[in-house]
């Protein structure tokens, strides 16, 4: 039993200062070197294991020398720093986006939209349509579309008269089916020639309108497809400074391979004066579907103050490593 103890303090030891040295190096955001950017994504893992760690570790110990309270206070830290950026996804702050009062809303003032990232090999094409019925958008923002997919998608044109079509076979192949027209259309490329993304002005039943952005970049890790080892991570900023240069209604969505509270999703959201709907309301975990610990909010949703949030919810699963996520706004007069 005593050496059944011992293995287990030093093994706790070990995970405990592996906990702490992520945390510190998660905080080098100027260094473009992928794992420590990947670092920014298991905060509320790391979080969950620093709290496990401290409640084992004084279980175990039964000396509070020097090194045994440094340690304490290493994993301490790490768990405060931790819940620092995961708090604002919670409901114990202040809502970014406020709540709409769902009997006042108006039928023209409301925007229905679906963001999914639909996996390229993934071959459940009727289940996603199935999931886009069923929630009736008025927006469609489908991502890791290649041809195959674009092909599979043709029945939606029956309900949207509206659409742009960018199939790829490198993973970021875009489309976007709109009830509303879209005027204005824009496919550009941020910051590689193969990874496009669109920019239009949706105009409403009710005369209104508003930017939309959709956009899927590149994620500051290593892939067999276009990456960013090494490179700035630009494409956000790049969107930020677009809504920045006009005073219009704004929205952008899309797979942003990155989670909410990394610096380049922060910055990106000062520039461009945005309000992500998560803050305040939860995680929304929409990546990895795959696996039931390993998630995070890499789909996301953010809007200038004219929005108001009705409803938010992560849709059900359809052979994709990545949940839809469904959004339901009002544009107000403000």
């Amino acid at each position: 039993m005593n050496l059944i103890r011992k293995i287990s303090y030093y093994l706790i030891i070990f995970f405990a200062v592996v906990v702490v040295m992520s945390t510190l190096l998660s905080l080098l955001y100027d260094i473009n070197v992928w794992w420590i950017k990947a670092l920014d994504f298991p905060r509320l893992q790391l979080l969950v294991a620093g709290f496990l760690l401290i409640a084992v570790f004084v279980g175990l110990n039964n000396r509070w020398s020097f090194w045994p309270v440094l340690l304490i206070v290493g994993l301490v830290t790490a768990v405060g720093l931790q819940a620092y950026f995961i708090l604002p996804y919670t409901s114990l702050v202040k809502k970014s986006v406020m709540s709409a009062d769902v009997e006042d809303v108006s039928t023209g003032a409301k925007i229905k939209l679906l963001i999914a990232n639909v996996y390229m090999h993934n071959r459940q094409a009727e289940s996603f349509l199935r999931i886009v019925n069923q929630s009736d958008p008025d927006l469609v923002l489908v991502m890791e579309t290649n041809q195959w997919w674009v092909d599979e998608l043709q029945p939606l044109q029956a309900s949207y008269d509206y659409h742009q079509e960018y199939p790829a076979d490198n993973t970021y192949g875009m489309v976007l089916y709109s009830r509303y027209p879209l005027e204005e259309m824009q496919v550009e490329f941020l910051q590689h020639d193969s990874v496009p993304s669109f920019h239009t002005l949706v105009k409403l039943s009710n005369d209104r309108s508003f930017r939309f952005h959709g956009v899927h970049p590149v994620p500051p890790v290593l892939s067999k497809h276009p990456d960013n080892e090494g490179k700035q991570e630009v494409a956000l900023i790049k969107v930020g400074q677009m809504v920045a240069q006009h005073s219009q209604p704004t929205m952008v969505a899309g797979d942003f391979n990155d989670v909410a509270w990394s610096n380049t999703s922060r910055l990106f959201q000062v520039d461009g004066e945005l309000n992500d709907v998560r803050v305040g309301r939860g995680l929304y975990n929409s990546f990895d579907a795959t696996s039931n610990f390993l998630r995070w909010p890499l789909d996301h949703v953010y809007v200038s103050d004219e929005f108001r949030l009705v409803i938010l919810k992560r849709l059900g699963e359809f052979g994709s490593d990545h949940f839809p996520i469904y959004a339901e706004l009002e544009l107000t007069q403000k």
